[in-house]
């Protein structure tokens, strides 16, 4: 059992000694991947069962997972100023998402997330973390034996910053017009110059942004000023390109030569430049396939030349006259890295390791193993997409969608043609959830053999989403 902490909301965790543990420390959206990192160690410590311990800030009404801790400084905050969780006669709760640097901070501080740590240590030599994202602020791997089974998380801090990528990549791929600001006085005389020959916007980022946050399409200098005017960062300014499609490319490297490309997937995009899912597979020719999987192995080589061993993205764009344009390196995992688990499952030859497995070697040994091999192709057919159902007003949940644990499942039935199409809602909290603009309040997937039956099941995915929210007064 862990250790009594009144910063841990939620456990349903007992600790057995005749099991090998590793660590998740992350967002519910992810969990679902610690089993093929589960699989990829069972490949390695044969001598015993393999279990993972999942340290998450999401607060939900019940939990359909195992062996959860749950920590979230702000739900602790509500917990002991109105016992929220406890009393029969409520006022909502919550549904609140810190930052991962504030969570990361809280589970690294935590007395008995430590404790724990040392009682796993008792009987194993080596305890893996494994992370969504590498980030500075998770410091348990200062623990000797004690390590992040992802990328070096000072490399990750430096090549999420995308005016260290732009410096990097400039011509080795095919990069927008663009420009760096050092602050904002530099922002707005910059922006003002260019706004006569960009006449078809301008793009703001920060030098660390992701999902649309801190960065903006801005078609006059009053959305400068209005949408950037308060901070004083270093900034990208590029000029906005009209285009069709927005590709992402999801890859592995594991030295400075070797760069598995997992496949390419569609973002969807809104007001320019917020994410709200993926679909599978890209509408782009296998001609601008190609071009993106070079792209990305130029790129990957870089990072692996640089240190950097692990999952990681680009994101391009492709112009109304075809040609592409790379927009980003993502130093981390993605949100399209599950479902490109369980479409590569489906379609490699059995034993081809997966994902997490290829990120293991890399990162332990700076190779893959031998038995590597990429998707050339879509053989079984499998069509996906996801919807991140995000809250742009207040709202309360009057309904429950209950957590599904057969995403997997129904990628399997919709490969083997058992289905011909469904879909998944997740991450759901629950009923009598107060949810705070910006929030995500669940994800859909939907599988299916054509793009037509996904969009199909995303629709009615939103549509019981809906359902389940009124707006709070």
């Amino acid at each position: 059992m862990v250790p009594e902490d009144d910063e841990i909301l939620f456990t349903n965790f007992n600790y057995n000694p005749d099991y090998y543990y590793f660590l998740y420390v992350g967002e519910l959206k992810t969990y679902s991947l610690n089993y093929f990192v589960q699989e990829a160690l069972a490949h390695r410590i044969p001598n015993r069962p393999i279990k993972f311990v999942a340290i998450v800030p999401d607060i939900c009404i019940q939990y359909n997972y195992a062996n959860i801790i749950v920590i979230n400084p702000r739900g602790e905050e509500e917990f002991i100023s109105d016992h929220a969780f406890v009393q029969q006669e409520k006022k909502p709760r919550r549904s609140w998402r810190i930052d991962s640097s504030r969570f990361m901070s809280a589970v690294s501080n935590n007395s008995a997330i430590r404790t724990l740590i040392d009682r796993i240590l008792e009987r194993q030599n080596q305890l893996y973390i494994n992370l969504y994202e590498s980030v500075l602020d998770m410091t348990l791997d200062q623990i000797e034996r004690v390590s992040i089974l992802g990328p070096d998380k000072y490399i990750a801090r430096q090549f999420n910053n995308k005016i260290t990528q732009y410096k990097a990549l400039e011509g080795v791929v095919p990069l927008a017009d663009h420009k760096v600001c050092e602050d904002k006085d530099c922002l707005l005389k910059t922006t003002a110059d260019l706004r006569s020959q960009w006449t078809d916007g301008i793009f703001v980022s920060g030098a660390y942004s992701a999902a649309g946050i801190n960065s903006a399409v801005t078609y006059n200098q009053h959305q400068v000023e209005s949408r950037f005017g308060a901070t004083n960062d270093v900034y990208l300014i590029s000029k906005f390109i009209p285009h069709q499609l927005d590709p992402t490319v999801l890859a592995v490297v594991a030295n400075d030569q070797d760069v598995y490309i997992a496949g390419i997937a569609d973002q969807v995009i809104v007001d320019g430049n917020r994410f709200i899912g993926s679909k599978f597979p890209s509408l782009a020719t296998p001609e601008q396939k190609q071009k993106m999987h070079e792209y990305t192995v130029r790129a990957g080589r870089m990072l692996g030349e640089k240190g950097y061993r692990g999952i990681f993205g680009c994101d391009y764009l492709i112009d109304n006259n075809g040609e592409i344009l790379f927009l980003e390196i993502n130093a981390r995992k993605q949100g399209t890295t599950l479902e490109f688990c369980y479409t590569l499952e489906q379609t490699l030859p059995e034993g081809a390791p997966m994902l997490p497995e290829l990120e293991y070697y890399a990162v332990t040994e700076g190779r893959f193993p031998r038995n590597t091999v990429e998707m050339k192709e879509n053989l079984r057919k499998i069509h996906w997409g996801t919807y991140n159902y995000k809250i742009q007003t207040k709202k309360l949940t009057t309904g429950y969608i209950p957590q599904n644990p057969y995403e997997r499942e129904t990628f399997r039935k919709v490969a083997n043609g058992e289905l011909l199409k469904d879909f998944v809602i997740l991450e759901h909290p629950g009923t009598n959830f107060l949810v705070m603009p910006g929030m995500f309040l669940a994800r859909v997937v939907s599988v299916a053999r054509n793009r037509e039956d996904v969009d199909e099941g995303l629709c009615q995915g939103v549509g019981f989403i809906q359902q389940t929210i009124v707006e709070a007064e």
